[in-house]
């Protein structure tokens, strides 16, 4: 099939958007269709979590992010300060702000105070660890900055009503709200991106379960009165649960009384009112609502992610109740594992088979996701067991090992890729590679920029180096030194999306930049590329066996590239 465009996103959210700066890094052709012509302003995620930070940090936007968290920080402080004044406190020191934002569970607040800033989980995310609260709205308009940079062609106001796919290719079928001309576009691939209710999803016949919803929860900014007798925060009561705060105006309430009758009609300042009355207890007037939307606990998740030529990302690949603020970070690593690989295949630098890693690698995070998300209903629910279950997590959260193994949960920076591999692989191959400083003040998330797959040589090991001959643009190689001579890793080979492939030398999952340690490997067992020459042997073997499953062959004329860092 001849095709205007290599793949065709449906879907221009913050998901389908960094699918398609993704593509377009990997030298696919790309078009993204949304039938919104702006930023929904309808409130949703207000954070992102560490993984979600760690992307943008190797794509050269975690500065962007970080101006966000400041403005969210300021308007936390101005709420606090008018809750201060409008209790009569006004004379109270303001609150401290924490030492980091660490989320919650079930509505449990973690302390930031108690968290254990020296797990190497943490200090191996570098920068991205300090970056938290960018609301999705703002996550949305710095992806389509960089969609317009990088020359993606995104139509809005443009609908996807049908497509037909075969093993040819794609012809999706859009129309133009402004005038309602309908249009063919021919694509050799498609990919949802187009939320929790995608037609691209329903189309394409996937299978769908999971759970059905159990709560009606309301999430909304809004003008009111006899907010004073509001708590701040989660609040858990006899009828429910309710939120109020961190922002002027912002309140969410959770009844547990079935879903919703009605998903489509507008929500009220009455409907408000009198959720957040049965809620709270407060005599609570709105007087105004700004944005305001219903939400349920239906947890759902496609049984596989590709169907063909078609596949799903983000809510249209999983749906969720939105507690812990998992969704939004859950499509991006969604876009971030699928991007690379399927401008790859476009790109004829892999085969169609590369594809089913995907499903591989996400739909496990997916379903951990909806279970993680289960088990806070399960615990926020107003019953004598539930309120007892939550007194023990709140004991365990009230530790510096309980807040860190919620954190760690909720940041996303204890998952690991089951890649496949040779024995005795390095215990970083499959997990999120470590910020390494290097001695020209650069950072290994600095090499990442252009999202190309890096071969990082701290060893000087032309061995290494030659085994990445002839494969130019897609594998960056680059020879560089750590500070003080550090020891440990010998060499990286670290995925497009941040995923270590291969690794050599001291160090393991456990291990910080600074002081690496094998802690993962089994008591006396040998870390790749420390032994005998047995041992280099299956190190080496293990570079050209990754470089080959992830990259494909190289190319014919073969020949070392790379720069050099200074040592």
């Amino acid at each position: 099939m001849n095709t205007d465009f290599d793949v065709v996103v449906a879907g221009g959210g913050p998901v389908g958007l960094m699918l398609a700066c993704e593509l377009r890094l990997g030298g696919a052709r790309v078009v993204v269709v949304e039938r919104r012509t702006e930023v929904d302003p309808t409130i949703k995620a207000g954070s992102v979590n560490t993984a979600t930070a760690e992307a943008f940090y190797r794509r050269g936007m975690l500065p962007a992010l970080a101006e966000v968290q400041q403005r969210s920080a300021e308007r936390f402080q101005a709420f606090a300060r008018a809750r201060r004044q409008q209790t009569g406190r006004a004379d109270a020191p303001p609150p401290r702000p924490p030492a980091r934002f660490s989320g919650h569970f079930a509505g449990i607040m973690l302390n930031g105070e108690l968290l254990d800033a020296a797990d190497p989980d943490f200090v191996n995310a570098g920068p991205a660890r300090d970056v938290s609260l960018v609301p999705q709205q703002e996550i949305e308009r710095i992806l389509a900055e960089r969609a317009r940079r990088l020359g993606v062609e995104v139509r809005s106001g443009t609908e996807l009503t049908g497509f037909d796919a075969d093993e040819g290719g794609t012809e999706v079928r859009v129309v133009r709200a402004a005038d309602g001309s309908a249009e063919a576009v021919r694509a050799a691939w498609l990919v949802g991106c187009d939320g929790g209710r995608s037609a691209v999803r329903k189309l394409a016949g996937f299978a769908f379960p999971g759970t059905d919803p159990q709560i009606t929860g309301r999430q909304a900014l809004v003008e009111m009165t006899g907010s004073e007798a509001l708590g701040t925060g989660w609040n858990h009561t006899d009828t429910g649960v309710y939120v109020h705060g961190p922002m002027p105006g912002r309140i969410l309430t959770v009844e547990f009384d079935g879903p919703p009758t009605d998903r489509e009609t507008a929500v009220t300042a009455e409907e408000l009112q009198r959720s957040l009355r049965r809620v709270s207890g407060a005599d609570v007037t709105i007087t105004g609502v700004h944005t305001a939307t219903r939400f349920t606990d239906n947890a759902r998740q496609a049984a596989d992610y590709r169907a063909g030529r078609v596949l799903l990302a983000g809510d249209a690949a999983h749906v969720h109740s939105p507690f812990g603020g998992q969704g939004l970070n859950l499509g991006i690593g969604d876009a971030m594992n699928l991007g690379w690989k399927l401008a790859a295949v476009v790109r004829g630098h892999a085969p169609e088979g590369l594809l089913d890693s995907y499903t591989a690698e996400r739909h496990p995070v997916g379903a951990w996701v909806l279970d993680w998300t289960r088990a806070q209903i399960a615990l926020m629910r107003p019953e004598p067991q539930a309120r007892a279950l939550r007194g023990v997590v709140a004991d365990l959260t009230g530790s510096a090992a309980g807040t860190t193994y919620f954190a760690k949960k909720t940041a996303g920076v204890s998952h690991r890729y089951d890649l496949p591999g040779l024995p005795g692989s390095h215990p970083l191959v499959g997990r999120s590679a470590p910020d390494l400083e290097l001695t020209d003040g650069t950072h290994l998330a600095d090499l990442l920029h252009d999202g190309r797959a890096l071969l990082l040589d701290l060893a000087d090991d032309a061995e290494l180096r030659a085994h990445a001959a002839g494969y130019g643009e897609r594998v960056r190689v680059v020879t560089a030194a750590r500070p003080g001579n550090g020891t440990g890793h010998n060499g990286l080979l670290v995925r497009p999306d941040g995923i270590v492939a291969w690794a050599a030398g001291a160090g393991g999952a456990g291990a910080t930049p600074d002081a690496v340690a094998s802690q993962d490997a089994p008591d006396g067992a040998a870390t790749p590329g420390t032994g005998d020459a047995a041992d280099t042997a299956d190190t080496v073997a293990g570079l050209a066996d990754a470089l080959s499953r992830w990259f494909g062959a190289p190319d014919r004329a073969a020949r070392i590239g790379g720069t050099t860092a200074a040592r």
